[in-house]
């Protein structure tokens, strides 16, 4: 990785392009399935990985392997946070009903 800036960002429809690219870089038979987060290097897009399964594509020219952790651990926070809050809101939707009698 150079001293370039990482963005770690959910990719944006805009960003369709750029990601079939780096899956056919990546040799992969299609883009990470939405959503998904992206890690740009400069400006381009270095790797991706999908919110919904955890596929990875990245530049196969390029050492990926710190951002593939980076968008990994991000992912992993993500899903987590999803988990938390449909754990609340299963609780506040059963104490509404408890409430209502």
């Amino acid at each position: 990785m150079s001293a370039d800036s990482v963005t770690i960002r959910v990719a944006y429809p805009a960003d369709a392009l750029a990601l079939a690219r780096l899956a056919a870089l990546d040799s992969a038979c299609a883009p990470p399935r939405e959503p998904v987060l992206v890690a740009e290097v400069g400006g381009e897009l270095a790797a991706a990985i999908s919110l919904d399964d955890g596929a990875v594509v990245a530049n196969p020219f390029a050492p990926t392997a710190a951002l593939v952790e980076l968008l990994e651990a991000r992912a992993r926070q993500l899903r987590g946070d999803r988990r938390r809050f449909r754990q609340v809101s299963r609780a506040r939707h059963r104490a509404r009903r408890i409430a209502l009698g």
